[in-house]
Parts: structure tokens; C-alpha cells; sequence
């Protein structure tokens, strides 16, 4: 079932262990087509979520529909549809890495091309190799080739690029981006916020269980009130207390001031035009906007408030 509407929808999902409460009323939806990462950090709920919508662990409550499928009751017909790429995965050292592909296709009724497969995922010249034999990687990359021999509706990718070095995340990005343009609805966790902002439509924070923010990296920036910095170095003989009234908050950073605002167009205004009229110099002026890792970490502190 392909289209616009959810390819995923969860309502109320719990679950725990114990006493734990590891998911506490979880919501959220994922559009066909779309690609979303789970952000949090570990022991925050996203693993025990997604392996819920895998349909390999039991929720303890509420609404979970997977490609319009209960992943409980889904059966076969549901998990020749979907993806997964697990964070850490077992293989049988002794098959070739052709042999491994191979086998796995067998078990989709529609499979993509045994050797373009491996050919997409980097791992051409390692076809005919021992999976003993592969690094940390390279083993990544097949895990990679055994989530997308199926030609999954929806993959989930757990830590994709964990282990490679950054010319195979590049490639691996290039992978997950073709995949997109294809259609192929994508969930993810990741701890590279770099990763995430590159590569997903939309973000959702999970922390303590539960949904702490969602929404693109401009949006959580905005919500969260991360703060962009305005930066520059004044003449010796200047003194901050003679700056104009700033909406932001003032600050030395060794020989550099900065300005650590809400308003940054406002406050630039202000100290330019305050620098113009006095003939002041403010060298090595730079603003920086919050990048998306200091949003995430905004996000969950105040989450943990």
C-alpha cells in the first residue's frame, strides 16, 4: 500500500520491564515516503519503540499499525514488506558475502538484484570474500545489503553508519537519499546529528519514554529557544560596557565577545550600526546559529527538568 497517508501510526504505545517504564504513551505518525529519525539518548525508549513496529517485541498498551498491519499479527506477508537493519547482527562467518546476499533474497518474493545490491552498498571487490574475514565496516555495509535485498516498502535502520569511516557514511547517505527518491519510507536512530539533519525529513526526540519534540531542525531549533551567537573582537581600548542595548546576553570569551541571543537580527543591527557611528572596528564579527546538536541537547535537558 503505497501513498500519502501514515505508513506508520502509533497511539498511547507503552511498555516496560518491571518497574521500568521504558515507553510512556509514545505517539507519532510516519508519512509513505517520508524519512524520520528517532532521536534520544540510550535507555530513552527508541529501540524497545522501533522493535515494537518491527513486530519482534510485545507492547503492554496501545494503537500500533505498521503499512495498515498490527506488526504483532502481521506474519510473513507483513515482514516481506518491511527493512530492518540492525544495530549489531549475527552472521554465519563462513559464507562469502555473494553467498549471504543470495540466501537472503531467497527469502523475498520480489528481491532486487543480488549484484547490484552489492554493488550499491560498496562492497563489489568483497563479494567473494568470507564474512570472517570483512571489518567492522564492511560488515555494516552488508548488514546495509541484507536490510534492502527484499526492496523493503519501509526500512527501519538502527546506528546505519556506526563503524564506518566518513567516505563509507557519504556513500552510505548516497544509499539511504536513492532510497528516498524511490519511495521507500525510512525510520532511523542515529547519534549523528549530522547524519540526522542530512538525511531526514522530520525529527522526533524521544526521552524518558516518551515524545519529547518532533518536527524539521529549523522547527526544534525554533521551539527549543537555542540561542544564536554573535561574536566579535573590540579595539583595546573599548570596553563592553559601552555596547548599545542588546536584547541578548553579553559575554567574554577570552579576548572575544559574544552576544548569546533570541534576536539576532535585532542585536547585529544594533552593534553595527552602534560600531558605524562610532568608528569602531569589530573584527572577526561571526554569527553562529545553533547547529542541531545543541538543540538536541536543549530538548533533553529540559526534558529531564
Amino acid at each position: 500500500m503505497n501513498g500519502h497517508g501514515p505508513a506508520i501510526v502509533v497511539e498511547g504505545l507503552r511498555k516496560a520491564y518491571g518497574e521500568t517504564q521504558a515507553v510512556d504513551g509514545v505517539t507519532l505518525q510516519v508519512t509513505h515516503g517520508e524519512v524520520v529519525a528517532l532521536l534520544g539518548p540510550n535507555g530513552a525508549g527508541k529501540t524497545t519503540c522501533v522493535e515494537i513496529l518491527e513486530g519482534y517485541r510485545r507492547r503492554d498498551a496501545g494503537r500500533v499499525e505498521v503499512l495498515g498491519v498490527d506488526p504483532e499479527r502481521g506474519g510473513r506477508a507483513f515482514r516481506e514488506r518491511i527493512g530492518v537493519v540492525l544495530q549489531e547482527a549475527g552472521f554465519e562467518d563462513q559464507f562469502s558475502v555473494l553467498e549471504l546476499v543470495r540466501l537472503h533474497a531467497g527469502y523475498y518474493p520480489r528481491p532486487r538484484p543480488v549484484d547490484a545490491v552489492i554493488e550499491v552498498v560498496g562492497l563489489a571487490d568483497k563479494r567473494h570474500a568470507r564474512v570472517k574475514t570483512l571489518s567492522g565496516g564492511q560488515r555494516r555495509r552488508l548488514d546495509l545489503a541484507l536490510g534492502i535485498i527484499g526492496d523493503p516498502e519501509l526500512l527501519f535502520l538502527d546506528e546505519p553508519t556506526t563503524g564506518f569511516d566518513p567516505a563509507a557514511r557519504r556513500k552510505a547517505w548516497e544509499l539511504i537519499d536513492r532510497l528516498r527518491d524511490l519511495g521507500t519510507t525510512i525510520l532511523l536512530t542515529t547519534h549523528y546529528m549530522d547524519e540526522a539533519e542530512h538525511l531526514a525529513d522530520r525529527l522526533i526526540v524521544i526521552d524518558h519514554g516518551r515524545v519529547a519534540a518532533e518536527g524539521t531542525a529549523e522547527q526544534l531549533a525554533a521551539r527549543s529557544g537555542a540561542r544564536t551567537v554573535v561574536s566579535f573582537r573590540l579595539p583595546n581600548a573599548i570596553v563592553d560596557t559601552r555596547l548599545p542595548d542588546l536584547a541578548g546576553t553579553v559575554r567574554a570569551a577570552g579576548a572575544t565577545t559574544e552576544v548569546v541571543t533570541t534576536e539576532p537580527t535585532r542585536d547585529l543591527r544594533s552593534l553595527t550600526s552602534w560600531a558605524l557611528d562610532h568608528g569602531i572596528a569589530l573584527d572577526g564579527l561571526a554569527l553562529t546559529r545553533p547547529g542541531l546538536e545543541d538543540v538536541y541537547l536543549d530538548l533533553i535537558e529540559a526534558s529531564d527538568a
